[in-house]
């Protein structure tokens, strides 16, 4: 679940280490105003998966951009918009708003070879390593470049840490391990929590940044926050962003090897990985040449999309504010048709995110079946390309159909509960601004408490489409499932969630499970429309907190003209 370069201010949300519940501070103190009974009489659970149903068919395909699973997909959300009697959330009328992108697929499976006098290193394509290209071009490849290690490959002056050291590293290719350093200093990269200098978003545009060759992240299970598995599935295509320049700005090949091929490797280099590893955690690491150079080739094949994001909206009642809006966002999108796995290739990605979309579809349900609507208006933005990269979200970020200016706030839904009520509600980043009191008055008035991320090493915050508005200055509220579950013994929660993690999580079989219990979804939805609905009638915009890194941002932003964008 994935940026374009992202500097000092997009460190981690400010998170609270603990993993028991809290209440956050209730300061601005938040209207008891009751949602409308017809509004919450209209999420349940048999709405809720008439909707998965369909989102998660073999019909559908996977769901895969630029396919005829998109096609199916878009005709069917924009169907059921239209049949609650929303209106078309583009101001050119309709409820699409296009989104281009460029799908890159390597048809070829090349070799990666490292060598060091007359040595080599042979590495089997997807087995051993993952790589790609973002260029848009029917080859890329490294020749014979330099291997040099860099730690972390983390520039962060606030932290005073800097793995680079001021070296010139053009035309090199970069070894980097990820996450972030671990430090016994909590006071740095966000202590246990990752920080976006953990995620290999950032350090492939760190690649960019310092013109190398190419970029190569070593994976492992614990600091990734997710098998090699994972990351095999981006030997299929892969898409971006179209932009003026084709993104040669981006390094040759970037990917992924294995832990043991990397242990490998090091050892080819006479360097021993793990005792590099321990110096790479000190602020005194500088970077290790490795002697060892990386030859390989891709071939791609190439096409452009006009992928599409859902968007339909709520007329607000009040006059004066309905050009004013809450977001709620889900992406739509999965991996379609690939590898199969245990003799299936359709990737319907049921919990991930089907559930969201569906929850999206019931919430706007809801307020269309509100006698009288908030005061702002409300849209509801189903988003493309979130497992490419947060692709859909980034491009409606960028290039917003209504001012950022007069976007309250994102409520983004990705994975919803499906194994029954919880106790609790996990928030990503709790503390980070005004919605989480609005989460928590929603949250006491049903028994319920927040928590805060029971994984913040995994970067969740990094890792769906709130992120990019909360980049833009827009307040973005990231829930999870809770993982104290009523009437379950304790670590029950926990165990729901690695199970998924080893088992489905992108693979075909992220289907709808015979035991699942959609009870605790619509308990968050309702909870998602009693925030949403309160935000949409308060008198004031919700505010990140002090001291937050994306409240500048904000402060800067609402100083600014508003204008929308086509």
């Amino acid at each position: 679940m994935p940026r374009p370069p992202v500097r000092r201010v997009l460190l981690g949300l400010l998170a609270l280490a603990a993993c028991k519940p809290t209440d956050a501070p209730p300061a601005p103190a938040v209207s008891p105003l009751a949602v409308p009974a017809e509004a919450i009489t209209a999420v349940d659970s048999g709405t809720l998966m008439s909707y998965v149903r369909v989102l998660a068919a073999d019909s559908l395909m996977g769901r895969a951009p630029g396919t005829p699973g998109e096609d199916k997909t878009i005709a069917y959300l924009t169907e059921q918009f239209k049949a609650l009697g929303l209106q078309p959330g583009n101001t050119d009328g309709t409820f699409i708003q296009k989104v281009p992108l460029v799908g890159i697929t390597v048809t070829n499976s090349p070799t990666l070879t490292f060598s060091k006098s007359g040595r080599t290193q042979s590495l089997k394509w997807r087995d051993d390593y993952v790589a790609w290209t973002k260029h848009v071009a029917t080859t890329a490849s490294l020749d014979k470049s330099p291997l040099v290690f860099v730690g972390y490959g983390v520039e962060a002056p606030e932290f005073n840490w800097d793995d680079y050291k001021g070296q010139n590293l053009a035309g090199m290719t970069l070894v980097m391990l990820v996450n972030d350093p671990p430090l016994a200093d909590t006071s740095k990269f966000g202590g246990s929590r990752m920080t976006y200098y953990g995620r290999w978003t950032y350090k492939f545009e760190q690649g960019a940044k310092h013109h190398a060759a190419g970029v190569l992240l070593v994976h492992e299970t614990g600091p990734a926050g997710y098998p090699f598995a994972v990351v095999q599935g981006n030997a299929a295509e892969k898409f971006d962003l179209a932009t003026p320049d084709s993104n040669r700005s981006r390094s040759n090949v970037e990917g992924w090897i294995t832990l043991d091929h990397a242990k490998k490797l090091f050892a080819l280099a006479g360097q021993n990985f793990d005792s590099l590893k321990a110096h790479a955690a000190t602020p005194g690491f500088q970077p290790v040449p490795l002697g060892v150079t990386a030859t390989v080739q891709l071939r791609n094949k190439l096409r452009t999309v006009n992928s599409r994001n859902v968007v339909a909206r709520v007329v607000g009642s009040d006059s004066a504010r309905r050009d004013e809006y809450v977001i709620y966002t889900a992406h739509w999108d999965h991996f379609g048709i690939g590898e199969p796995v245990n003799g299936d290739s359709i990737y319907n990605g049921a919990a991930g995110n089907a559930t969201g979309t569906a929850g999206l579809l019931t919430l706007a349900k809801a307020y269309a079946a509100m006698k009288t609507p908030p005061k702002r208006s409300i849209l509801f933005l189903s988003v493309t390309a979130e497992e490419q990269g947060l692709l859909g979200s980034q491009y409606y970020a960028e290039h917003p159909i209504y001012p950022l200016n007069k976007t309250l706030a994102v409520i983004n839904m990705d994975v919803l509960n499906t194994a029954g009520p919880t106790k609790d509600l996990t928030v990503i980043g709790l503390g980070a601004s005004d919605l989480d009191d609005y989460a928590t008055a929603a949250a006491t008035e049903q028994g319920r408490k927040l928590r805060p991320d029971a994984e913040p090493e995994k970067g969740f915050y990094y890792r769906s489409d709130h992120f990019n508005f909360a980049k833009q200055g827009v307040p973005a509220f990231d829930p999870e499932a809770g993982i104290d579950f009523v009437g379950k013994p304790e670590g029950f929660g926990m165990q729901k969630r690695n199970e998924y993690t080893e088992t489905r999580y992108h693979k075909p079989q992220d289907e709808i499970q015979p035991d699942w219990d959609m009870t605790g979804a619509v308990e968050d939805l309702k909870l998602f429309l009693t925030m949403g609905y309160r935000i949409a009638d308060a008198q004031k915009f919700p505010e990140w907190k002090p001291g937050n890194e994306f409240r500048a941002i904000r402060d800067r932003q609402m100083q600014a003209p508003a204008a929308a964008k086509p």
